[in-house]
């Protein structure tokens, strides 16, 4: 089949996290990998929340890819979101590009690879839950030992040219403001608010984004290299930053009981983006001590990854893009967060490669370009290829 036409089904197949009901796209690749001879486990909770992982090869590799999308609403598309609507240059819909674009071209390239040479490439592990954390997703199958360490490349979306090796760390800390309530007409020679305290906070937070962190040479030219390619693929100035300064976003905030009353309660929630050579202890430690009258209420935290950019998983994907798109490859670090930074924990090599048009990721007229797919299944076949050659010959990295 195809691979838009896999594409197209996927995108069909209603997937939306929240809530994360992921079993009919499941069953949809379940049916194909089956068709093909490759045998499967699914596994999930009772809400629908469905993974798959098909049996270990001797290859010691892993291709990955969650099949949950964000939600989408259909005011603003030119066409339906889940309509899977396709033409001879795009796939377009909700879950083109993030996602199941790059899951059409694994299972595409798994049936070009199984009907020649009749064997299984590699190992596949299909998950439901990147979107909101991974808890029921890849965290789950890591947590049951359902995936062993093993060379892992995750088909998310990169540009065309650039594997991803690295992510920046990823820090949500929520802190719950208290205040000593007030007539509103007496503030602020009467009364402690805690909107205001909430508010000191976050002039702090702001003054954290002119600090510089230091790193070896070798991670800064990455950075610097890394910069100039998302600076072309998302029109950003002074890209640089963002990869070597921490950036914040306050996403919600939440506080005061009414207008004429010095506010009491205000609850904070905020996320960063940690760069190389931050330390995330010292950040937090920073947080306690400038929220005079908060109290950290929860934190999730994830230190910056990297995967050794000489590492035969990352030469031998970035020889294959060479050879399918020509011109100048090279591995790059993004800033975004997906489940490579729990593989990495867990003693994975990780690369991410995939399709996808990268400015409509997440967004209305979401598509993937048809070529785009297409040059996906020759490079994951490609890599599946040599990867099969090293098994023959005694080779193994795991």
């Amino acid at each position: 089949m195809h691979v838009s036409r896999i594409c197209s089904d996927l995108v069909q197949i209603r997937s939306e996290n929240p809530p994360g009901q992921t079993d009919e796209v499941i069953e949809y690749i379940r049916i194909f990998l089956e068709a093909l001879g490759i045998r499967s486990t699914v596994s999930g909770t009772n809400g629908g929340m469905c993974n798959l992982v098909t049996e270990r090869t001797g290859t010691g590799l892993l291709f990955c890819g969650h099949v949950d999308v964000v939600p989408a609403l259909d005011d603003g598309w030119t066409r339906p979101p889940f309509s899977g609507s396709l033409d001879d240059r795009y796939v377009y819909g909700r879950g083109s590009t993030d996602m199941k674009g790059g899951c059409a071209s694994v299972l595409a390239a798994c049936e070009a690879y199984v009907n020649r040479d009749g064997t299984n490439p590699a190992r596949l592990a299909f998950v439901c839950d990147e979107e909101t954390g991974g808890e029921h997703g890849i965290r789950r199958l890591l947590a049951a030992k359902a995936l062993a360490p093993c060379d892992c490349l995750i088909a998310e979306p990169t540009p065309a040219r650039h594997p991803s090796i690295g992510q920046k760390g990823l820090c949500r800390v929520g802190v719950e403001f208290s205040g000593t309530p007030a007539h509103g007409s007496l503030y602020p020679a009467v009364g402690v608010s805690a909107i205001m305290e909430a508010m000191e906070l976050l002039c702090y937070v702001k003054s954290l984004h002119g600090r510089e962190y230091p790193v070896d040479e070798s991670l800064k030219k990455i950075i610097e290299r890394s910069s100039l390619v998302l600076g072309e693929e998302f029109r950003i100035q002074d890209v640089s930053e963002v990869l070597r300064k921490l950036t914040f976003n306050p996403g919600i905030i939440h506080g005061g009981e009414k207008s004429n009353i010095v506010a009491q309660h205000c609850t904070l929630e905020l996320e960063f983006r940690v760069p190389w050579g931050c330390s995330i202890p010292e950040l937090i430690a920073g947080i306690t001590t400038h929220a005079r009258a908060g109290k950290i209420s929860s934190q999730e935290i994830h230190n910056p990854s990297l995967t050794d950019p000489s590492s035969p998983l990352v030469t031998i994907t970035c020889d294959e893009v060479r050879k399918v798109w020509g011109g100048t490859v090279f591995p790059f670090v993004q800033w975004a967060a997906s489940d490579a930074r729990h593989l990495r924990l867990h003693g994975f090599n990780v690369l991410e490669y995939g399709p996808g048009e990268i400015t409509s990721l997440h967004a209305v007229d979401e598509r993937v370009p048809v070529d785009s797919l297409e040059k996906a299944v020759l490079v994951y076949r490609g890599v599946m290829e040599r990867y099969a050659e090293m098994e023959k010959g005694g080779i193994t990295f795991f």
